[in-house]
């Protein structure tokens, strides 16, 4: 486990997401606040099945790898997740993170370790897809350098994950 400090000085440590995590993750998905669940999956939810789970958290860490943030306590704060998509060295990535817990730059931390984990991987550029409203990710994105396209409402970035000159 790696410990992050951010920036108002709270701790988490950052691990493998694990079949283990399955039933928290559950109880997550199904008590988190509706705007935080709309704009994860851009629209309702899905419905939490044993299938759902086993499809979250039976990962091979090379083309599916996603990393939980948990608080002092061990309760898990946020989720970092990258998907290979079909084409080469591209991966879609996604982030939740606790309401508590956001703006303290726990998802820049948590997309940091997933891009060093992706570059290691044969990946070079992460994809988003997002609502166009949602500042925070914007924001993280254009940090990152990513170029984004909005259509209806739907903001898509593509982001490199090597260095910039």
């Amino acid at each position: 486990m790696n410990p992050v400090e951010l920036a108002d000085g709270r701790v988490v440590t950052i691990a493998p997401l694990t079949p283990g995590d399955a039933p928290e993750l559950a109880e997550a998905i199904r008590h988190a606040d509706p705007e935080t669940l709309y704009r994860r999956f851009c629209g309702p939810p899905p419905k939490v099945t044993p299938k759902l789970l086993k499809y979250l958290t039976e990962l091979d860490f090379e083309r599916r790898y996603a990393l939980v943030a948990r608080d002092q306590d061990g309760q898990g704060v946020a989720i970092a997740r990258y998907e290979a998509t079909k084409e080469p060295g591209v991966a879609e990535v996604a982030v939740v993170v606790a309401p508590g817990w956001r703006h303290a730059g726990l998802a820049t931390a948590l997309v940091r370790l997933l891009a060093e984990a992706a570059l290691v991987r044969g990946f070079d550029r992460f994809t988003a897809t997002y609502l166009a409203d949602n500042i925070p990710v914007a924001e993280l994105l254009d940090e990152a350098g990513g170029k984004r396209v909005i259509s209806e409402g739907i903001a898509d970035a593509v982001v490199s994950l090597r260095p910039r000159a």
